[in-house]
């Protein structure tokens, strides 16, 4: 099933299921998501509260709340790209060491 996000894009349910797990990744910016879906940080907040639990919502939220790696501006001028260092190519799990 697709889902309308403001009136900016339809997303199917791999996008949806892409853009829960680039917000919680560590080390994904919500810029990544925004130049990827076009959903700002405020509209992806709403988004996660609207796909998921309560309890989970608020694991998220305090999660995020800190985290620096989640802003590009706030991050090391040494960081230039979305993806990590440790990331294989061809997916978005870390490998293995």
């Amino acid at each position: 099933m697709d889902q309308i996000v403001g009136e900016r894009k339809i997303l199917t349910e791999i996008d949806i299921n892409r853009v829960i797990e680039m917000a919680w990744e560590d080390r994904t910016p919500f810029e990544a998501i925004a130049y990827q879906f076009g959903l700002s940080e405020k509209e992806v907040i709403i988004f996660m509260r609207d796909h998921s639990k309560p309890s989970s919502f608020r694991m998220w939220r305090k999660r995020m709340t800190a985290r620096k790696t989640k802003h590009e501006s706030l991050r090391g001028d040494d960081v230039l790209r979305f993806k990590c260092s440790r990331q294989k190519g061809t997916g978005n799990k870390i490998s293995k060491r």
